[in-house]
């Protein structure tokens, strides 16, 4: 049986918002949501923490995740990129457990609103597709479409994004293409990408989408990001709505 793992990533540093992994949102901690919504989701057989931040990796444990380990001071800058944190994690967890996963899912804390569905669901695409990876996405809206995008060229001067004149706009909603934004909140790959001797990553060369509704895809990054989700939390209350599909 294949094996799937999922790791939440969270450093202690945040420039947006001070301390906001372990931040109260709705009365517990921002990291909760995310360990909450993988532990109940049933398609893990381990889902650890890679923090740097003794905290967060205390609040981490009291809420049922793994902390294996405190990941290293240089693996947790503000410029640090996902690849060596996971290549770290993989490889700690073998050469210290033996432990090997076929499969690796990112869930990051800032994404609150994913539900165990979208977990289960994402993985049974993977399996069904064998693609090498899947991407939480959510449809750009029309207003928005990059195929109505202009810039302003050196002269000054109004182009389409593709240069082509403005009177080439797409103008017609039913015409334009659907385009889509990346949610952050799904990232599932094979682990062998992550070893790939040309060009280690966490993509592949097929990539399916996983098209995820809009309102739960806010990732929480900036002040009002964090007022946005306290709307969200409140409105779900009050409508008896409870998290875990």
């Amino acid at each position: 049986m294949a094996k799937f793992l999922g790791i939440i990533t969270a450093r202690g540093g945040s420039k947006g918002i001070s301390g906001k992994n372990i931040k109260k949102l709705g009365g517990k901690p921002l990291i909760a949501y995310t360990i909450e919504t993988a532990l109940k989701s049933g398609v893990f057989d381990r889902v650890i923490l890679s923090t740097d931040d003794q905290k967060i990796a205390d609040i981490g444990r009291t809420y049922g995740v793994e902390v294996p380990f405190i990941r290293p001071r240089e693996l947790a800058r503000d410029n640090t990129p996902t690849l060596p944190v996971l290549l770290h994690a993989v490889r700690w967890l073998k050469e210290k457990e033996n432990y090997i996963s076929d499969y690796i899912m990112i869930l990051q804390p800032t994404s609150p609103f994913r539900q165990p569905f979208h977990i289960r669901e994402a993985t049974k695409l993977l399996m069904r597709s064998g693609a090498d990876s899947v991407l939480g996405v959510s449809e750009i809206p029309e207003s928005f479409n990059p195929a109505r995008a202009m810039k302003i060229d050196k002269n000054g001067s109004l182009k389409l994004f593709s240069d082509k004149p403005v009177r080439n706009r797409i103008s017609r909603r039913q015409d334009l293409p659907r385009a889509f934004w990346n949610t952050c909140a799904l990232y599932l790959f094979k682990t062998k990408l992550l070893f790939d001797k040309k060009e280690p990553n966490f993509w592949g060369n097929k990539v399916k989408p996983y098209i995820m509704d809009k309102k739960y895809a806010l990732d929480i990054n900036t002040i009002d990001d964090w007022h946005i989700a306290e709307k969200i939390v409140v409105t779900e209350r009050e409508r008896g709505n409870t998290k875990g599909q």
